[in-house]
């Protein structure tokens, strides 16, 4: 099934993984919504990307309802339809849990996983018209977890388990999956003023099964099947991609 003239939004789009994703959408023939709080990497990334296709930054907070709310409306009127939502926005905190105060934990909470609740419940309305999909972008840290990732962990723990809620609540009319990245290197996906080369070591590719560490373009060609006709019997799953590594026993020599 072709995905050319859908509309869809990518949270977080303006760098990174959301980036990639909204890149592969309009390679694909799709309208994209990046809806990016930071304006430098929204003005940025849509100025980029619009040779592609049809690509708009709305400037967008995923933690405030009204701001995602309008974000939303402001899709729909300009496309008329919303047929895909990715919800990617997010952002960690490495620090102990004694040092972590709570106004810092519910920060990562409202961003990586409210977010993702609030922009689910303001398209709903929309999928359902389009049969359309949702995927959510968790981390293999829902799964492991290195220390001091306490906030972080916990909210992509609860973005895997609100998909396979959201999967059953919204089933048939709209399909939602979920993918838990590894480690993605995206030095060079960033906004200019960040941007830089990775510097990745023999070590780092070779101590993933894979044999190399993942690129953001890894992650936006499962996204771009997940929305696709081509998954349309997969729903409420969450897809691991990260070179094989957390099936990877690993002991101290």
């Amino acid at each position: 099934m072709s995905l050319s003239d859908k509309a869809a939004i990518v949270t977080g789009g303006g760098q990174g993984i959301g980036k990639a994703i909204a890149r592969r959408f309009l390679e694909e023939g799709m309208r994209v919504v990046l809806a990016e709080i930071d304006e430098e990497a929204g003005k940025e990334t849509e100025a980029e990307l619009r040779r592609l296709g049809e690509a708009t930054f709305i400037h967008t907070d995923v933690s405030k309802e009204a701001s995602v709310e309008a974000m939303v409306g402001e899709t729909a009127r300009r496309f008329g339809r919303i047929d895909v939502l990715v919800n990617n926005a997010g952002r960690g905190r490495n620090k102990p849990i004694a040092e972590l105060t709570l106004e810092e934990w519910n920060a990562i909470i409202g961003l990586n996983l409210t977010g993702t609740f609030l922009c689910s419940k303001y398209c709903v309305p929309h999928l359902r018209q389009t049969k359309g999909a949702i995927v959510n972008i968790a981390s293999t840290r829902a799964l492991m977890s290195e220390a001091n990732t306490e906030a972080y962990s916990a909210s992509k723990g609860g973005i895997v388990v609100l998909t396979h809620a959201l999967a059953l609540s919204l089933g048939p009319d709209v399909r939602v999956n979920c993918v838990s990245p590894g480690w993605i290197e995206t030095a060079s996906w960033k906004k200019k003023s960040q941007r830089r080369v990775a510097k990745l070591s023999d070590e780092d590719h070779s101590q993933h099964p894979a044999g190399r560490v993942g690129k953001p373009e890894d992650i936006a060609a499962i996204v771009a099947f997940l929305v696709s006709g081509e998954s349309g019997f997969t729903t409420g799953q969450n897809f691991v991609v990260d070179g094989g590594m957390t099936k990877k026993m690993i002991y101290c020599p």
